[in-house]
């Protein structure tokens, strides 16, 4: 697929020298190929790392605060309140 793509590119440079919007769209092949490529092939930005990073801490503190033994608690508590009141 890789060597497809940069004979389409080398095809379409060549074709610049009769029309220059041959070489726009060689430049937006290989913008293409050099931007969502690196998705393809698994490798992620760094920012989408960080954003994943991110959201596991956040979903691990909440897993934390509100886990089954904090619930137990509170429903220790909410039932002394029921019966405290009445």
């Amino acid at each position: 697929m890789f060597v497809l793509l940069l004979v389409l590119i080398m095809v379409l440079f060549g074709f610049g020298f009769l029309n220059p919007i041959w070489w726009v769209a060689a430049a937006v092949l290989v913008f293409g190929a050099t931007r969502y490529g690196r998705r393809g092939r698994g490798g992620s930005d760094f920012g989408e790392y960080q954003d994943y990073r991110d959201r596991r801490e956040r979903q691990d503190r909440w897993d934390r605060r509100y886990n089954r033994q904090h619930r137990a608690r509170w429903n220790r508590e909410d039932r002394r309140d029921r019966e405290r009141r009445g």
